[in-house]
């Protein structure tokens, strides 16, 4: 029995999108609500187990919603792949808050959702309380991009979860050995989709177009100005311990940018980390109990 639904809205540009809504055990709802933002392939799954967690926690219950982003799992695929984009998901991120009735939240940016939160601090911060940003910064390191693009690339067709497991298990097993079985087999079912009988990564391909475009020559763009408008905010930042995305170095001056900001290691994990494991939910749980 889960306690979430789907709810479906329209972006701006018409496009249907959705949402998966937690929500919470009796008094939860007089609470700030946690909306849930994924990664660059990733979709509103990923957070089932935290957002599992945090709705029904027997003290502090949540309100909490996961999204799906334009072309990743129950939302529309875009015609035009350029618009899988941070500014134009930023904005389908607002008409989610506005089609959900929340005019303030707490957010959780995985990845590619802290450079949304990044863009949106400096074009809608009023609906950001605080922020976790999870295994993501102002600055990314190019290998560990090209290692999504290489990844992304690869577009392969599965028989079953437990192979899909396997495959992760391949592939990310060497930066993450804190996961156990039954953690690569809740990836393998956060991230593919069984689709008549194959299995098969949940978002539209053409995504990896982005990447395959990227010019590695030339320096990676940073969000530092929009930082310092985020880092108004309480922020916990959270880092694996094995990332190759995000440098202890971009910690460390985000750290002396903002004196008040506070961080977490994900022991044994890479990019990026499972906010549900046992060593690592208790600190976020934490974090988000000292908000309304």
């Amino acid at each position: 029995m889960t306690n979430d639904t789907s709810r479906f809205f329209s972006a701006p540009d018409g496009l249907q999108l959705h949402a998966r809504d937690y929500q919470p055990a009796p008094g939860g709802e007089r609470r700030l609500p946690v909306i849930c933002l994924p990664g660059l392939s990733r979709n509103a799954r990923d957070f089932h187990p935290f957002a599992t967690l945090l709705s029904q926690d027997a003290a502090l219950p949540r309100r909490v919603v996961a999204l799906d982003y334009r072309g990743r799992g129950l939302s529309a695929w875009d015609n035009d792949a350029a618009n899988y984009n941070v500014v134009i998901e930023c904005r389908d991120v607002i008409a989610a808050c506005a089609a959900l009735g929340i005019s303030r939240a707490i957010f959780v940016g995985t990845s590619r959702g802290g450079l949304i939160l990044h863009v949106m601090a400096a074009t809608q911060p009023d609906l950001i309380d605080a922020a976790v940003l999870n295994d993501i910064g102002p600055a990314i390191e190019a290998e560990g991009l090209k290692e999504i693009r290489d990844y992304l690339a690869n577009r392969a067709f599965l028989e079953t979860f437990e192979d899909a497991a396997d495959a992760l298990k391949r592939i990310h097993g060497p930066t993450f050995p804190a996961l156990s079985r039954a953690d690569w087999l809740d990836m393998a079912h956060a991230i593919y989709r069984d689709t008549n009988g194959r299995i098969a990564a949940d978002h539209d391909p053409r995504l990896a177009d982005q990447l395959q475009a990227v010019d590695f020559s030339q320096p990676l763009p940073t969000l530092w100005p929009q930082f310092a408008l985020l880092a108004e905010r309480p922020l916990l930042v959270v880092r694996g311990e094995h990332s190759r995305l995000f440098s202890t170095e971009t910690m460390e001056r985000m750290k002396a940018e903002a004196p008040n900001l506070e961080t977490a290691t994900a022991e044994g994990q890479g990019h990026t980390p499972l906010l549900h494991h046992r060593s690592l939910f208790p600190r976020i749980r934490a974090f988000l109990n000292h908000r309304p």
